[in-house]
């Protein structure tokens, strides 16, 4: 008979939950992981990589539009959704196996079924297979659901004409036309991705702007190249009812005036964020006390109000980022093990939206600086002014600093253009070392690189700016 009596037993095997996993079992724990999917959660399976190949499918169509200005003759462009959503499904299968891999590696016994709470100390599992179920035991339980697409009453994912993200990831043919609700990260990257295959996509968001956690100059540098491309956006509008027909979906909208208009697409993405997986866990019985929200309350070392039992990732609040998830994971883990430095900082996670152009972020936006009474100074350096952005054809947007000047603290760091979501680490990497805006300047930055525009926007922070 197995031996099913474990020191940590991780629910969910997302980013949090198997980074938890791994690093439990590479601290000398017996580890069991319960995942009814293929291991590497939503992340893996069907949100940041397989979307974040969607998207270098689009790029890859931008650029051949523009092959001529670069001296290459590439005749029709055509294009194949089933082959970029093949090549997608692909590299998804390709990182997940690899998750099996480590965990073999790493001795974690994975249980493929859903796990739920029975009691001080157990888990039940309910086999993906059908098979009969068992109990797993362990001192620490870790949760790690994730979540899950939000729908509205009047406009429920059916899967057919009204989308969640998964569908528009797995679509075979690009709809004439694409409503999507929602203008954040995952609005915004699909809005790119069926653009690019030919879909008139229109975007709704009740915001005053798209991606309304972002920079206001950011959103406004994407705003403009998306309508540049053809894509409609319709912002500071109320959703107010949705018709679902056999052949397309009718959204009537209600603008900051009153005037209502009404949108008809062949589908429609809804995109209005995500709720936390928390349903039939056990917890209630379990006595886990959940937030205002919904989220599973925790406190820096990711521990519930219930000893023994712990939450990471998505389902313990937001940001509901994967970076986020295992970060927390490591910090878990550290916690049990009884390191006293244990925890997070929240004020340092980087925000990534992997659109055309990129937007990244770490910190405080100027607005939320100035609402704060930081006394600040903004530097900014367009891309139209550096040199590999020049060559490579790719001169949207820019980066830009924000330090206090009492102590040149970078109080906040946002980059919108070519290759932002990698270019963003340098800041947060700066803000963890407490590094000042002058330091950042001082660090020699290769020529010519995308990376001198840090060095000039630190620069352009302290008023001393050499190449604009």
């Amino acid at each position: 008979m197995a031996d099913n009596n474990f020191d940590i037993v991780v629910i969910g095997a997302g980013p949090g939950g198997y980074v938890a996993a791994i690093k439990a079992a590479q601290l000398g724990y017996k580890v069991a992981c319960i995942e009814e999917d293929n291991p590497g959660g939503v992340c893996l399976n069907w949100g940041c990589i397989p979307t974040k190949a969607l998207l270098e499918s689009a790029a890859m169509i931008t650029h051949l539009g523009h092959a001529a200005d670069f001296g290459v003759n590439v005749g029709e462009i055509k294009t194949d959704m089933a082959q970029a959503v093949k090549r997608s499904r692909q590299v998804s299968e390709r990182l997940t196996k690899g998750v099996q891999g480590l965990f073999k590696k790493n001795k974690v016994t994975h249980f493929p079924g859903r796990g739920r709470l029975a009691g001080k100390g157990k888990v039940e599992v309910t086999p993906k297979d059908g098979g009969a179920k068992q109990t797993v035991t362990a001192k620490h339980v870790i949760i790690a659901t994730g979540s899950k697409p939000r729908d509205l009453p009047f406009l429920k994912i059916d899967h057919q004409r009204v989308w969640d993200s998964t569908d528009a990831m797995l679509a075979k043919e690009a709809p004439k036309t694409l409503a999507v609700v929602g203008a954040g990260a995952i609005g915004c990257e699909f809005a790119d991705v069926y653009a690019a295959f030919g879909t008139q996509v229109t975007i709704i968001e009740m915001a005053d702007r798209i991606l309304p956690l972002e920079d206001r100059e950011c959103s406004a540098v994407v705003e403009k190249s998306y309508k540049k491309r053809g894509i409609q956006i319709l912002t500071n509008v109320k959703l107010d009812k949705a018709e679902v027909g056999a052949d397309s979906v009718k959204l009537s909208i209600t603008d900051a005036k009153g005037q209502t208009q009404t949108i008809e697409a062949e589908r429609v993405l809804s995109a209005i964020g995500r709720v936390p997986l928390t349903a039939d866990l056990g917890l209630e019985s379990a006595g886990v006390q959940l937030t205002e929200r919904g989220f599973i309350g925790v406190d820096r070392r990711m521990r519930t109000n219930v000893e023994g039992i712990y939450a990471i990732g998505d389902v313990a609040g937001p940001p509901l980022l994967a970076h986020k998830g295992s970060h927390e994971g490591v910090a878990c883990i550290l916690g049990i093990h009884g390191d006293p430095h244990a925890g997070i900082d929240y004020n340092n996670i980087p925000n990534c939206t992997y659109c055309h152009p990129e937007v990244a972020s770490v910190g405080l936006t100027e607005e939320q600086a100035r609402a704060q009474g930081i006394d600040i100074q903004v530097g900014k350096f367009p891309w139209i002014a550096n040199g590999r952005a020049l060559t490579a054809g790719d001169t949207d947007g820019f980066v830009k600093v924000i330090r206090d000047t009492k102590y040149s603290e970078l109080v906040g760091a946002h980059i919108v253009g070519p290759h932002a979501t990698e270019l963003i680490a340098e800041f947060v990497v700066g803000r963890h070392l407490e590094t000042t805006v002058e330091e950042m300047d001082r660090a020699i930055h290769p020529h010519p690189t995308l990376s001198e525009a840090i060095g000039e926007a630190a620069l352009a922070a302290l008023g001393h700016a050499l190449h604009i």
